[in-house]
């Protein structure tokens, strides 16, 4: 390596959300930010088991939203 040349940059590692194992942010990390297809099933059906909960304003226990309109 030259003296010109760039240092190559060490591509960032973050923490699979499902196991926490270090991931390297780049292109070649196809499951990013999960480790693998197994760690990002995990996660999606989670959110579709409703394990996960984006919070929002509290329901009185008699309403049932049918008065709610649609998205």
């Amino acid at each position: 390596m030259r003296e010109s040349d760039p240092i190559p940059k060490k591509p960032r590692a973050v923490s699979c959300p499902t196991c926490a194992k270090p991931v390297a942010w780049e292109p070649a990390s196809s499951w990013r930010p999960f480790c693998s297809e197994r760690c990002k099933l995990i996660d999606i059906g989670a959110w579709a088991s409703e394990a996960y909960r984006v919070p929002g304003p509290e329901l009185d226990p008699g309403e049932d939203g049918d008065d709610v309109p649609p998205l």
